[in-house]
């Protein structure tokens, strides 16, 4: 049985990009009203489109490595619906394709900044208001660069290494106050961030990077949004009460060959 998530408040990060934006449609869908979040002239033209009662869709721009910006959204969020049931932790960069000795410093230090202090700056922000009311589900977005090595993106491997810890940490820390901390696992999504990756791994040659890709998932394809948001929605439901610290894969495969 598939919950509804009416009257639920679900607060997503990332919410202009592929896998924000399906996750919102899908809660909202299923009933939940949304906090949505994304960097200043992110494009929430599709959002909007989406969710279409204003009663149900709170739009706020913010940098998740500003921890006071991130805190007026979190503000703006209970003042606006009472409090936060499913927060998706889900803001996260690419950064550039190079190996290491030719990998910039300071790219390092942003895609780290963004993946995972922003991923912990989430946190530290959301749980108090969960554990305010006994309860919530916390849904942080790593990757299969989470579970295993991929050349040319040492900065995106690490964070997302580093996301799955913090998932594990959180997890034992408040399962006992009724918050849940799990995170998701993409494989290669169908997104710009995908695009950019091939662009970066071959250029001028991203659509033959994008086949030698799929080929070495066992379903030979790449997911969609949609097929991700699902397991969002999932572990954002009643039906996951005694899932907490996993890392749910949904790659086709990838990491099982």
């Amino acid at each position: 049985m598939t919950h509804s998530m009416t009257g639920k408040i679900a607060l997503i990060t990332g919410a202009a990009g592929a896998i924000g934006l399906a996750t919102a449609r899908l809660l909202a869908a299923r009933g939940a009203t949304i906090a949505a979040t994304d960097m200043a002239g992110a494009d929430f033209g599709p959002l909007r489109a989406a969710i279409s009662d204003p009663e149900r869709l709170l739009v706020v721009e913010a940098d998740v490595t500003d921890e006071a910006g991130f805190a007026a959204v979190v503000t703006a969020t209970v003042k606006a619906f009472g409090t936060i049931d499913i927060f998706f932790n889900n803001a996260g960069i690419e950064g550039p394709v190079a190996p290491i000795p030719d990998f910039p410093t300071e790219a390092f230090r942003k895609v780290m900044n963004v993946n995972v202090t922003g991923i912990f700056i989430g946190l530290k922000l959301v749980i108090p208001v969960m554990a305010k009311a006994g309860r919530g589900s916390i849904i942080n977005s790593s990757s299969v660069a989470g579970l295993k090595g991929s050349p040319g993106l040492s900065a995106y491997v690490a964070s997302k290494h580093a996301v799955l810890g913090l998932t594990r940490a959180a997890a034992a820390e408040w399962g006992a106050q009724g918050i849940r901390v799990n995170c998701i696992n993409p494989g290669p999504i169908e997104s710009r961030m995908m695009a950019s990756i091939e662009e970066g791994a071959r250029p001028g040659a991203a659509a033959a990077v994008h086949a030698s890709f799929a080929a070495t998932i066992p379903m030979k394809r790449y997911g969609t949004p949609e097929e991700v948001a699902g397991v969002v929605a999932f572990l954002a439901s009643d039906d996951a009460a005694y899932v907490n610290g996993a890392a749910y894969t949904v790659d086709g495969g990838m990491t099982a060959a």
